[in-house]
């Protein structure tokens, strides 16, 4: 009996040392991702992997710390480790919805469309991640400039998610690029009442304004939107072409190199260059820089203008 006994002692012993561990390592990998979401917070973003990367040395099937390691990956613009990350957090948890989501976001991000196609389509039937998926969809079909799909996507979002500012923004980025300028007010006037803090509406209100040839008002308006994000160089860019309009070329010029100083891939941005200086009359430097936005994409609004006139 007494053998018996020890042996019960024994092995009591074994499962209560078993089960501490086991309780130790979970309590360990959730304070390192406890960490890693503090540190992101602060926007200590290399700081935030390490500490994911020590809750995935715990637990390498830790489907939490590879869609968070993710996130910081994907705020870095490191986006093919981010999808890489995303992918491993759904090899872990095929029921994990917001990494999915991530996962076609980054994909758009990247200009892998279609994949981007495929994770919202399979999010979009989802439970709970419904709207997230027609809203990628839109996405992405206006990205490939396929707009009637794009339209509709956006549509079966805003039935799910009536009052999301951003989903009324982006139907009145769609109707923008398709040249219907009234029903995208009409879009805009509905998510700046559901939010009036959002900058992106009012930098497409400026758009729209522009391109009603209403540069006093485009102007205000993308003020507004830089006052509530001074840190998006697409909006001193604008405000740089707006201001060009508005017979301030040097002020413009100022932001439209402010912006250059931050993307210098921008486009957009080279194209307005080109603008300012054909205003100045200095047409070869004019030629220059819109003849290197042309060898590049030709399909710039404004674009084929300006090289007709120096020509």
């Amino acid at each position: 009996m007494r053998m018996t006994n020890l042996l019960a002692c024994f092995w009591l012993a074994l499962v209560i040392l078993l089960v501490s561990g086991c309780d130790s390592a979970e309590s360990k990998k959730g304070r390192f991702l406890l960490k890693g979401n503090a540190k992101l917070e602060d926007g200590d973003i290399q700081g935030a992997i390490k500490f994911y990367e020590e809750a995935i040395r715990v637990d390498n099937a830790y489907a939490e710390a590879y869609y968070n390691r993710g996130v910081a990956y994907q705020r870095l613009a490191n986006l093919e480790r981010a999808i890489t990350d995303f992918s491993k957090a759904l090899s872990i948890n095929p029921a994990y919805g917001e990494a999915l989501y991530q996962k076609a976001v980054a994909n758009l991000d990247y200009g892998e469309n279609y994949k981007a196609l495929e994770a919202a389509r399979q999010l979009s039937q989802t439970e709970g991640f419904a709207s997230k998926g027609f809203f990628i969809l839109g996405l992405t079909y206006t990205e490939l400039n396929d707009f009637d799909p794009a339209l509709d996507a956006f549509e079966k979002a805003m039935a799910l998610e009536p009052h999301n500012p951003d989903l009324w923004v982006n139907r009145a980025t769609l109707r923008y690029y398709q040249g219907e300028h009234d029903r995208a007010l009409v879009d805009l006037e509905k998510a700046l009442t559901l939010n009036d803090k959002e900058p992106n509406a009012y930098n497409l209100e400026a758009l729209v304004r522009f391109e009603r040839k209403e540069y006093k008002e485009a102007l205000e308006k993308v003020e507004k939107a830089i006052q509530l994000n001074p840190n998006q160089p697409y909006f001193y860019n604008n405000r740089g072409l707006f201001r060009l309009f508005n017979n301030q070329l040097e002020e413009g010029l100022s932001d439209i190199n402010y912006s250059l100083n931050i993307d210098a891939s921008n486009l957009y941005a080279l194209r307005n260059k080109g603008i300012y200086y054909y205003l100045k009359g200095e047409q070869a430097l004019a030629a220059q820089y819109l003849r290197e936005v042309a060898s590049k994409n030709n399909s710039l609004p404004m674009l084929a203008e300006y090289l007709e006139k120096v020509r």
